[in-house]
């Protein structure tokens, strides 16, 4: 200890060396006491249990798979016991703590976001597929639907809980909307004529038209800035956006395109026995906007594997238009103006999927739709694609072995060498996205917690008053109705006769664009890869 106050004592200025030894005494002395300090105050904080407590420690095991905000999300108690519905079993809650910070299943933040994009559907199906549908676009950014609904999704069990959710607005099919879409002016032109009153996916076309025209007031008197019209069989991909947000995708257009071309991906299942396409199949065949000439034609026997075409359904995609005056539909596909020839881009790397004949009940399901006759030249009538000619047929003179056997070798790619080579080759591809964000909705509780809330906030006397109010609008639908209905009847054949002689009259426009198969090639052409 001598030294060191010998160390520390005053030296003569003459000796540089010793002022140095100084300056050094004094640092080490200061790094020493300096940690020493700080060591004791710790210690008498721990000691006094100076108040700082772990959040981890007030866990209770029981607690330990919760994530912060579940406690007090009204989806946390949500259990498999609150689905009502058969519709619903593939909307039970999970376990899995996955998405755990929907604490608002309607929605509703951020709603001032721009653009505000707008989707229109016409559809018949139940809630197990509408919602998934749903949500997974309002996760992306959509902001409303319009849902035109008939059948199964017009049923007071489907319909009150569609019309619960924010942001959706449901119209039903009634008399009032057919004669109401009886004096469109889309009848007085010839754009849509060559699908008039024939059956099936031409009266779906037709009607899938006038819906999209109605939906583009709705979508502008709501202050929407972009209306997409899809199928609920089919999602948006926002691939290549700064983000996975639709709303990221379209704000990046630019101001003076009207229209942008989603190309289509068609879903390649690898098992028969597919019940929620949403969550069960990753496997998609890409576009041919996609891919290169060489790799397409060079690969096409491969892919098409004995079908009719590369895709089995459509190949032309789906559009969403900027909403602006003289707008109006072009079929289910595209968007066209009145006044102009709309600016178009096609992206080059976002798609919509389509998940077309992904579960083997879709052959029945489209069978019952349609009253046909299954022979060939029937079939014609009905449908627009090859594809769709023959699953028809498939299902009304098989059975059900036969069937499955069809479907497996027609729809199923249960070759793994094939599906590996397919891959590479960048004809097939794998998307998870849709899957992870469908199955992160259902397993919080937010598709059982629409159906929980829906039921308990409809008394009894309103159930039983919406189901005689929709049996009553039902019979009403039904009745014979003017001329311009859009089933067959004898007044719609007469009128088609009058419109037909009276073309001259008629505002000509360029047809428009049905469902449309992918390119192909004569079999000679084919070259092996």
């Amino acid at each position: 200890m001598a030294g060191l106050y010998t160390s520390l004592r005053p030296q003569p200025p003459s000796s540089s060396s010793s002022s140095q030894q100084s300056f050094f005494s004094k640092v080490l002395l200061l790094l020493t006491i300096l940690p020493l300090s700080l060591a004791v105050f710790a210690f008498v904080l721990q000691w006094r249990g100076g108040g700082v407590d772990d959040p981890i420690s007030r866990w209770s095991p029981e607690e330990s798979n919760k994530f912060p905000g579940m406690d007090s999300s009204p989806l946390s108690t949500v259990a498999h016991s609150s689905s009502h519905s058969s519709d619903c079993s593939l909307l039970a809650h999970s376990n899995t703590p996955s998405f755990p910070y929907y604490k608002d299943w309607k929605f509703k933040l951020h709603s001032d976001l721009k653009p505000k994009i707008c989707i229109t559907t016409s559809t018949s199906a139940g809630l197990e597929q509408i919602l998934p549908w749903m949500f997974y676009h309002k996760v992306i950014g959509v902001t409303s639907f319009l849902l035109f609904v008939e059948g199964k999704a017009a049923s007071p069990d489907v319909s009150k809980v569609l019309e619960s959710i924010p942001g959706v607005k449901v119209i039903y099919r009634t008399r009032e909307l057919e004669e109401q879409q009886a004096k469109s002016r889309i009848w007085n032109e010839t754009w849509l004529s060559s699908f008039f009153y024939k059956p099936c996916n031409y009266e779906l076309f037709v009607k899938q038209s006038l819906n999209m025209e109605m939906a583009i007031v709705m979508a502008r008197d709501a202050g929407m800035d972009w209306i997409i019209h899809l199928d609920t069989d089919e999602l948006l991909h926002p691939a290549g956006a700064r983000e996975y947000s639709l709303r990221q995708l379209l704000l990046d257009v630019p101001s003076n395109v009207d229209m942008v071309i989603f190309p289509n991906y068609e879903s390649s299942v690898e098992r028969d026995d597919i019940k929620d396409p949403f969550t069960e199949v990753s496997m998609f065949k890409k576009n041919y906007d996609h891919l290169t000439k060489d790799t397409y034609f060079g690969m096409y026997k491969e892919a098409t594997r004995g079908n009719p075409n590369y895709f089995l359904t459509y190949g032309n995609g789906k559009a969403a238009a900027r909403i602006q005056d003289h707008l109006r539909p072009n079929g289910a596909h595209r968007w066209h103006n009145y006044m102009k020839t709309p600016k178009e881009i096609k992206l080059e790397e976002a798609a919509v999927l389509h998940y077309t004949y992904s579960k083997f009940s879709d052959l029945t399901s489209r069978r019952d739709r349609c009253g046909c006759k299954p022979t060939k030249e029937d079939v014609k009538r009905c449908f627009m694609l090859e594809f769709d000619r023959s699953a028809f047929i498939i299902a009304s003179t098989a059975t059900e072995d036969e069937m499955l056997n069809w479907y497996r070798e027609h729809v199923v790619w249960t070759d793994k060498a094939v599906n590996l080579k397919l891959l590479r080759k960048g004809i097939l591809t794998r998307i998870y996205a849709p899957m992870v964000i469908v199955q992160g909705l259902r397993e919080s509780g937010v598709f059982s917690s629409i159906v929980s809330s829906a039921q308990k906030s409809i008394s009894k006397d309103k159930f039983l008053a919406s189901i005689e109010s929709s049996n009553s609008s039902k019979a009403a639908a039904s009745e014979t109705l003017p001329s311009r209905k859009i089933g067959k009847n004898q007044h719609s054949q007469a009128t088609r006769r009058v419109l037909e002689e009276s073309a001259s009259h008629f505002e000509f426009y360029e047809e428009a664009i049905p469902p449309r198969p992918p390119p192909g090639i004569d079999e000679d052409v084919i070259t092996e890869a």
